[in-house]
């Protein structure tokens, strides 16, 4: 006993304590009832919250479902972004998930005669943003209502199918949790409309199911592909011998296993993802993401020289080299401008490196992802259901799955054409010979990443195709596709804000690159007829942070994946790169999938960047200096970048006083500008992602930092704060549903005022984390990655990760403090209004007039019904209207309109000429105006003009 306590202890201390506890189901279920009670009672309940856009770039699709008597309607499911419905073929869509308590989807099902829609929430694609969800949920009225039917641990739905003879038969491929083993994966059934659920195929706990299929003509002969995979924050796994094929002859009530190594499709260590199509009852496709690796074969050697010739060659062989040939390669590969032939070969001749540290150079996490020389896409055909398999395809499948296969394996034959297959991978691609040979069908406007594809039975050449762009439709098999890109559901990374009038929003999203718009712009469709959409595009790749010089808001930094950062000056259209670079015969520094960068407050020239170490220019990125050593726990092997920093900040009051924050569990400090550093974490959790650190801009010793579990399955929202540069730090998570933190803000006009984004929804805080207010009017229960506040609008803008971007006014919060608090009724301040000749009016009788509007923020301690009068400076009563308050914040909307008896006041009083609008309203004409608003015993005045 004494042994095998002391080995628990050496294991313990070995790992580091870093294998955290999935966050069990029922306290996520809790968390939500939490939340529903929250929102009833929330003091901000009533603060709208509006979605600016933008949709143009749209966001994943993960799954379509298409009316087979009416292909005009359709469902589209978005990874994170909810399921959207359209009856006009896509030119417009209406959201339908918006009153549940998740927009993640993984999967979704209709029964279109009797309009059952089921929803398998939680992303199929195990991406490094598939958030989870929260089980089955079904809606029996086309969307209206949802009830969730079960499975709340299964975290990740592969794919649901329903009988088309029994509705209440339904059978669900549980893919189970992303970062941690559970034991609900597998294919679940129910026969009585998810009332009760069997569990009728189980692997191992690390093996779920990610597709299900079923023969067209018999729901009896279905297949299921179980996948084994390992996701950790360092490393990603996707494949392993569990991988396999099953088959149910008995609509899934019994599973036997189809994939066996005498059937001729793959197996053991090296079988990934495989997806299924089915033509009928004897013949089924599957795609198979094969991560064996190739062959070595004798293959014509490219012209010049590549990294994988340095990895063997001899300082003899290096030296005898070209030097033309050299350059090129140093030249071509990126390697800083100091770095030539002749003094590259000196540094060899001193031994300072060695030739194979000119292949190490490039080995970062970018070159890892492609580099990797596995099989990939292979397409196997059986003809006697599943009993035997064969390869279709003779030769490699380039470039549709590269080494990240796991995000695709989706396959589709045409009902009509046996031959006929579609693949989907970053490109998409047909084959008209069963998969031997493959064409592309991407187009222009057809966006990369493909997820859905739905081929019409009844018109040869009609498909419907979603991908990490949105939706395209085409009537001629690809020749030609139109965009269907009208829901707002970009998925945001990172978003900032310029100090222009009107200022720009700018944000990096998932796989679409970063976008610049103006707050105010109108998300509609006149930019199909400018040809200029409001929002414009600066940068590709996945767009990532944003910085923006508040002396030119042309010159901006940002870029993509793992620190591709650039600085762009938009007025000439120029960009630079700026990424740090290592030394030659350093290890490469280490960089984040989401690199962090932060211009100095105190000069705008100055620019951080975070590798593994932290980076400083002076010069706007043109020259680099490392300005610490490494502020991360030093990495883990794997396939994924990691022991990186993610997240920066800078207090404004002390140059040179920065806190950084890396993705495995570490916050630092320097007071002196990089000279020395502090390690300040040593009291929080363990080996978190620090999601956010951010240096107060009240008081100099304040700091906050935020730590987000998502990647060990735990979902507990960490947010402290620490009142002496992070010696100390106190928890202020307190009232918070459990759901893992992404960002925070600090208001910065009152101390008091806090915001923090989790991965569903958003909060704030009267009393700097004491209690927390749900704040989410207007805004589904999606992630909420990013926020910043543009302080002289006052405005909040709220980056989401599958609906864009939400701003609200925030004047009203900045006001809020104990005083407030305790009072029966505030009114809040307000800012003048400018008159306007033409409120009430249009150019044409076709044209909506231009109407104004102001709006009148009050506090009460208690419901009730509250009069709320405006009266001119000397009390006459221009309007009057009674509220039905609640306790809060409540807003009246008024229109600056005189009242029948209002203006019947007014002009006994003042001999003027008042000038009815067109749309019969009269406006107050400029002037000092009051507005008063009494109930419950209390009355408040706010003095406002009209200009």
């Amino acid at each position: 006993m004494r042994n095998l306590l002391f080995c628990c202890l050496i294991l313990f201390f070995q790992t580091g304590n870093a294998q955290k506890s999935p966050t069990a189901s029922q306290k996520v279920m809790n968390a939500l009832k939490q939340k529903n009670e929250m929102a009833k009672t929330s003091l901000v309940k009533n603060i709208p919250l509006t979605n600016i856009g933008p949709s143009v770039m749209s966001g994943r699709v993960v799954d379509l479902e298409v009316n087979p008597q009416n292909p005009s309607e359709f469902y589209v499911a978005y990874a994170s972004g909810g399921l959207w419905h359209t009856s006009t073929n896509g030119i417009s869509f209406s959201p339908i998930l918006d009153n549940s308590n998740t927009q993640n989807i993984g999967d979704i099902a209709v029964d279109w005669p009797s309009g059952i829609i089921w929803v398998g929430t939680g992303e199929n694609n195990s991406s490094r943003s598939s958030y989870a969800g929260i089980g089955i949920l079904k809606s029996t009225d086309k969307g209206k209502t949802w009830e969730n039917m079960g499975l709340p641990d299964s975290h990740h739905i592969g794919r649901i199918i329903i009988n088309p003879d029994n509705t209440n038969e339904v059978v669900i491929g549980v893919t189970g949790h992303l970062y941690s083993p559970n034991q609900e994966r597998g294919i679940y059934k129910t026969r009585d409309g998810g009332k009760t659920w069997q569990q009728t195929l189980f692997v191992n706990e690390t093996t779920g199911i990610i597709d299900v299929a079923h023969a067209p003509n018999s729901f009896n002969i279905q297949y299921a592909a179980a996948w084994e995979k390992d996701r950790k924050a360092w490393n990603f796994k996707g494949n392993g011998p569990a991988s396999a094929i099953y088959k149910s002859i008995d609509s899934g009530d019994s599973w036997t296993l189809s994939s066996t190594p005498e059937s001729g499709f793959p197996t053991g260590e090296g079988v990934g993802r495989i997806g299924f199509a089915v033509f009928d009852d004897k013949t089924v496709y599957a795609v198979h993401d094969s991560q064996f690796r190739r062959k070595k074969g004798s293959t014509e050697k490219k012209e010049g020289l590549t990294k994988d010739d340095f990895k063997t060659m001899d300082t003899k062989t290096f030296l005898a080299l070209d030097n033309k040939k050299l350059n090129e390669y140093l030249k071509s590969n990126g390697f800083q401008e100091k770095y030539k032939a002749e003094n590259v070969k000196q540094m060899v001749r001193s031994s300072a490196v060695q030739p194979v540290d000119l292949a190490k150079y490039l080995e970062n996490a970018n070159s890892a992802l492609f580099d990797t020389p596995v099989v990939g896409a292979e397409v196997y055909r059986s003809d006697d259901a599943g009993v035997t398999w064969k390869k279709m395809n003779e030769n490699y499948i380039d470039d549709l799955f590269y080494s990240y296969g796991y995000y695709f394996a989706q396959i589709r034959v045409d009902p009509n054409h046996k031959d006929h297959i579609y693949l989907a991978g970053v490109p998409l691609i047909k084959s008209e010979d069963g998969g031997n040979t493959f064409a592309s069908i991407s187009k222009e406007n057809v966006h990369a990443d493909h997820h859905a594809l739905w081929i019409n039975p009844k018109q040869p050449g009609h498909l419907i195709n979603g991908n990490d762009g949105g939706v395209n439709i085409t009537y001629d098999d690809g020749h030609s596709w139109m965009k269907n890109n009208s829901p707002t559901v970009g998925q945001f990374y990172a978003i900032n804000v310029d100090h222009e009038k009107p200022y720009n929003v700018y944000g990096g999203l998932q796989d679409n690159g970063v976008w610049k718009g103006v707050h105010n712009n109108k998300e509609d469709r006149k930019w199909q007829q400018t040809g200029k959409n409001p929002w414009q595009t600066i940068m590709g790749g996945d767009g990532m942070q944003v910085q923006i010089d508040n002396r030119n808001s042309n010159i901006v930094y940002t870029g993509f994946q793992f620190g591709n950062y650039y600085r762009l000056d938009l007025e000439n259209n120029k960009r630079k790169y700026i990424q740090p670079k290592h030394e030659l015969g350093e290890s490469p520094y280490r960089f984040n999938w989401q690199t962090p960068i932060l211009l100095s407050k105190h000069n705008q020239d100055i620019l951080y960047l975070g590798g593994n170490k932290l980076h400083r220019s002076l010069n706007q990125g043109d020259d680099w200096e490392v300005i610490s050593d490494d502020l991360t726990q030093g990495g883990k092997k794997g396939n994924v970048a990691y022991g990186t920093l993610t997240t920066i900040s800078e207090s404004p009051f002390k140059f040179g006083l920065i806190y950084t924050g890396s993705d495995d569990g570490l916050v630092h400090v320097s007071k002196n500008g990089g000279g020395s550093w502090e390690n300040t974490s040593s009291t929080l959790p363990k080996n978190l992602w620090v999601s956010e650190v951010a240096a107060s801009q009240h008081k100099k010793e304040r700091v906050y930092t935020t730590l987000n579990g998502y990647r060990f399955d735990d979902f507990t929202p960490y947010i402290y704060v620490s009142e002496d540069y992070g010696k100390n730090w106190k928890s202020i998570a307190n009232n918070i549903p459990t759901s893992p933190v992404n960002a925070l803000v600090e208001d910065p006009q009152n101390e008091d005022v806090l915001f923090v984004g989790t991965d569903n929804g958003l909060y704030v805080s009267f009393n700097r984390g004491d209690s927390w207010e749900l704040l989410q009017n207007g805004i589904p229960n999606v992630a909420v990655h990013d926020l910043v506040i543009q302080p002289e609008v006052k405005h909040l803008l709220i980056g989401t990760h599958g609906r864009s971007i939400y701003k609200v006014d925030i004047s009203a919060l900045q006001q809020m403090n104990s005083e407030v608090l305790s009072d029966e009724l505030v009114v809040f301040n307000v800012d003048n209004i400018k008159h306007n000749k033409q409120w009430g009016n249009s150019w044409s009788s076709w044209a909506k007039p231009d109407t104004p509007g102001l709006d009148f923020s009050f506090y009460c301690a208690k419901p009730g019904t509250y009069v709320a009068k405006i009266l001119t400076i000397n009390g006459i009563e221009v309007s009057f209207t009674e509220v039905a308050a609640e306790q809060g914040i409540n807003i009246i909307s008024y229109d600056l309109a005189f009242s029948k008896k209002g203006k019947g006041n007014f002009l006994k009083k003042n001999k003027m000429k008042l000038t009815e609008a067109k749309n019969g309203k009269t406006y107050l004409p400029k002037g000092t105006y009051v507005a008063e608003i009494s109930g419950n015993g209390s009355v408040e005045k706010l003095e406002f003009k009209i200009e």
